[in-house]
């Protein structure tokens, strides 16, 4: 009868930390007050600008995925995790001593790496994420320091204890691979937020304005059905036309700057050449949805380009290399 009772304490406990039919769990409760929270603001925008102030050069588009075509942080930090995950199997196995301290030392060096692209990441995010975000490193921080406690443990003879602190680093990644979790498909950092384009889009041509109300050189918006599109004329007639939410962050492009044909984006600097939308600069790790265009009886047309990645060659064998 006790064992009947503490089992079914252990499931009482557990039920009550996922969601009900009516209702989200506690589990999802906090993380959306963390989410809503401000105790947290005040470290945001120093930590910010710490982090942008990085000398990383070209290394912080490397960091970000954008020749990955998505972010870096989720594939490196495989790497630390599953060293983690392996030294926690071999610790329950006799003799294999050797092998669980190799693989602590090992996720302890990827660790460092990943952290890095993961605040690069973090730095560029809204405010609710980034909340969310700073929790997920501070307990990853826990993480590592545990581990590197567990390693020094170990090598000083002190197996149990090392063993214990691993186990204690290996609930902490949980929590915080959890956290990481929330941010990628709750609150979608680090998604694409114009892949639906091509979706929603109608296929054909669709008229978008008089070609005499678009300002030369300067960017402005217009729509094809409810999807907004940035529009640029340039100085020789020819009309570009890209996805107006940029793909990093959703950010209006309509409302950024024109230079050495691209746009910026006013939001966190995401940067894309307006020939064939692609991301020559990041944060952003996915091209624009681009548009061609074509003037009739004086109003402009446009329809979503049919092969995206035709165009991207085309492009990068027209525009200067220092677009």
């Amino acid at each position: 009868m006790p064992v009947y009772r503490n089992v079914r304490g252990v499931f009482s406990a557990v039920r009550s930390k996922l969601p009900e039919p009516d209702r989200p769990g506690r589990v999802l409760t906090a993380v959306e007050k963390l989410e809503g929270t401000s105790r947290l603001d005040p470290a945001l925008g120093p930590l910010r600008r710490v982090v942008r102030a990085l000398p990383l050069g070209g290394a912080r588009d490397v960091l970000h995925g954008r020749w990955l075509g998505h972010p870096a942080h989720p594939l490196m930090v495989q790497i630390p995790i599953g060293a983690w995950m392996s030294a926690a199997v071999l610790d329950l196995l006799p003799g294999q001593r050797r092998g669980a301290d190799t693989l602590v030392g090992l996720g302890l060096t990827a660790a460092a790496p990943a952290a890095l692209a993961g605040w690069v990441d973090w730095a560029e995010l809204r405010k609710p994420q980034m909340r969310v975000g700073l929790v997920h490193a501070a307990t990853n921080i826990t993480a590592v320091g545990l581990y590197a406690a567990s390693l020094s443990a170990r090598l000083r003879g002190r197996r149990g204890l090392g063993r214990a602190l691993g186990f204690a680093g290996l609930t902490a990644v949980g929590i915080g691979g959890g956290l990481g979790g929330h941010l990628s498909y709750r609150q979608a950092a680090g998604a694409n937020h114009a892949e639906q384009v091509p979706a929603v889009v109608e296929p054909g041509w669709h008229p978008i304005g008089d070609v005499a109300d678009l300002p030369v050189g300067e960017p402005v918006r217009r729509h094809v059905g409810e999807t907004p599109l940035l529009v640029v004329r340039e100085v020789g007639g020819q009309v570009h036309a890209l996805a107006d939410r940029c793909s990093h962050m959703a950010g209006p492009l309509s409302q950024g700057e024109i230079v050495d044909g691209c746009v910026r984006c006013p939001w966190h600097g995401s940067t894309f050449r307006l020939s064939d939308g692609w991301n020559v600069r990041g944060p952003a790790t996915a091209p624009q949805p681009a548009f061609e265009t074509r003037v009739v009886d004086g109003r402009v047309e446009a329809r979503l380009v049919a092969d995206p990645a035709a165009a991207h060659r085309s492009a990068r064998r027209s525009v200067p290399r220092s677009a």
